[in-house]
């Protein structure tokens, strides 16, 4: 009969692992937070996790666009790569953006967040002019001849930049609420009225999680929050009661099982493309919503494709690389030493995450739809060179943190040296070329 001998992995009277196997558990679970602490506290690595994570989310969107997108471009254009083309021609603008942006100074970049955000300004007035330009109800476009723009994408750029600035020139008198208030909040508030009387309440929440963000982080007082949480309820309430597309949108949010072949149908469509998907998606391309089914597949919606197409777990490799960029983003505020990055990369970072939240709660039926694209990864040209031109401001912002300013600088002390060495030996040798000739001449004259 033949016996039964215990586990050598295991201790045969308490089923326990031996404590030599709990040891090299022990010392490799060591090791990888050892190794993990090592590449986390590397001088570059905030600018590298929003490198990669930014270039993933732009790779995928590109992907994600062109699948999307084809039939109806097909539809409208005779071309499925109608609109892939035109986001070709934007990454490539917003990427000239990045290298410029990273080059650039502090001083030069809160010299430009002025200009920019007096532009941005004039630009939403000029959107009330016969040069405004309504689309979906919202009359938030600039209609320029070839070139169409929509300036609250860049206010939202020109807030974070501008309040950043401004709050860094009173970094010694945030303790008082005025100077912590004033002239950041009225600005701020002009510009959100500015959005919101365009009809856009999506881009407006945006920019209020934005300032309030970046007045959570400088350490306002609860009583400012319950303020501003009172008066930004009051405002939603009057939008959506004074609008019928907003108030028949919020209540079919309330009732879901109504309208929906009216009302209800893009979010309803968007539900069914994401439960399609499963666990590992449909295959990429093989999308049956993007069909004519899904409207503002490639833009708006783009996630539900996502999730149809590359399932659950293309759904949580998008989520996580926005985590990443998050914590990027508030790794750089924290390791700042200096005022203005920290606050800029504050200002970007909550613009990115309250932006993907309220798409992605749209999309999910979290949210009422609201219209707003998914950063990096929606199409559209005014989005997407705001959110490349963001992207510049972290990668900026995380060069300047005190252990990657010094890498930066002994960089380029090295490389300095190398070029005056360089220099220096063609100098030595072409002096040396004439005296070689002059010396050689010497020996064959008799």
């Amino acid at each position: 009969m033949a016996t039964l001998t215990p586990s050598p992995s295991r201790d045969s009277t308490s089923g326990r692992r031996p404590a030599g196997s709990r040891q090299v558990a022990k010392i490799s679970r060591r090791s990888t937070s050892q190794w993990l602490e090592s590449v986390l506290d590397r001088p570059l690595t905030s600018y590298h996790l929003v490198l990669a994570a930014a270039g993933m989310l732009l790779a995928l969107g590109m992907l994600m666009v062109l699948s999307a997108s084809s039939v109806k471009a097909y539809l409208n254009y005779r071309d499925s790569y109608f609109y892939i083309k035109r986001q070709i021609v934007f990454v490539a603008v917003g990427l000239v953006a990045i290298v410029v942006i990273v080059k650039l100074k502090p001083p030069t970049l809160r010299v430009l967040s002025w200009v920019g955000t007096a532009g941005a300004m004039i630009l939403l007035i000029l959107t009330y002019t016969p040069l405004g330009w309504e689309f979906q109800g919202n009359r938030n476009w600039l209609d320029l001849g070839p070139l169409r723009l929509q300036p609250s994408e860049f206010a939202k750029l020109a807030v974070a930049l501008w309040g950043a600035d401004v709050l860094a020139r009173k970094q010694q008198l945030l303790d008082q609420p005025k100077h912590l208030l004033i002239p950041y909040l009225p600005v701020s508030a002009l510009i959100i009225l500015l959005i919101v009387f365009q009809g856009d309440a999506g881009t407006a929440a945006v920019v209020i999680g934005m300032v309030g963000a970046v007045l959570w982080m400088i350490g306002a007082p609860l009583r400012i929050f319950a303020v501003l949480a009172t008066l930004g309820a009051a405002g939603m309430a009057v939008l959506v009661l004074t609008s019928p597309t907003r108030l028949s949108r919020f209540a079919a949010f309330l009732n879901p099982n109504s309208g929906l072949e009216g009302i209800n149908h893009q979010a309803t469509v968007g539900m069914y493309a994401i439960a399609s998907g499963g666990w590992w998606g449909v295959g990429l391309g093989a999308s049956r919503q993007k069909w004519g089914t899904l409207p503002e597949a490639h833009s708006d919606f783009i996630f539900a494709v996502i999730g149809e197409e590359l399932g659950l777990f293309g759904s949580l490799m998008v989520l996580a690389m926005f985590l990443v960029l998050g914590y990027a983003g508030i790794r750089i505020a924290l390791r700042s030493d200096e005022a203005f990055p920290r606050y800029a990369a504050a200002g970007v970072t909550a613009w990115f995450m309250v932006q993907a939240l309220v798409n992605l709660g749209c999309v999910l039926r979290l949210l009422p739809i609201a219209g707003v694209p998914l950063p990096l990864v929606s199409y559209g040209g005014s989005a997407l060179l705001a959110t490349l031109a963001g992207v510049g401001v972290l990668l900026s912002c995380a060069r300047r943190e005190p252990a990657a300013r010094a890498v930066i600088a002994a960089r380029s002390g090295l490389r300095l040296r190398r070029m005056t060495a360089i220099v220096s030996s063609r100098a030595g040798s072409s002096r040396a070329v004439p005296s070689r000739r002059a010396s050689a001449r010497g020996r064959r004259e008799p």
